[in-house]
């Protein structure tokens, strides 16, 4: 299986995989930080009610576009996976012509989700 094979604008799959895993264990730390700023913004019931959706939004939003990465590669595993064993076998990709446009149409289809926004907010922000 070539882990290394450019699946789109410079990515490998081991590229893909590595932006999940780096996602996954950098977020813990973002929240940290981002709930370590908001902290001193929040004196009342009020201000907590406004600060803690933004916390969710952000939380969300990681989760959303992790989900996307997985689905991605899920799809490319699949595809290399299939590769392999056809070159072991010497034939072609070892999929039918529909399930070539099906696995094209998700990896089209996760491409072109529109990645949610989210707001910085910061001590500054107040």
């Amino acid at each position: 299986m070539d882990i290394d094979l450019e699946l789109y604008d410079g990515k490998s799959f081991k590229d893909l995989c590595k932006d999940i895993v780096t996602n996954q264990s950098g977020r813990k730390e973002q929240i940290e930080i981002m709930i370590s700023d908001l902290r001193p913004m929040i004196k009342t019931l009020n201000d907590a009610i406004q600060v803690v959706p933004l916390i969710k939004q952000y939380i969300d939003a990681g989760i959303s576009n992790d989900e996307h990465l997985v689905k991605l590669a899920q799809i490319c595993q699949r595809i290399l996976s299939a590769q392999a064993n056809s070159e072991a076998g010497g034939g072609s990709l070892g999929l039918t012509e529909e399930e070539k446009k099906e696995l094209m149409s998700s990896i089209n289809d996760i491409a072109n989700a529109a990645p949610v926004e989210v707001t910085k907010v910061s001590s500054k922000d107040k």
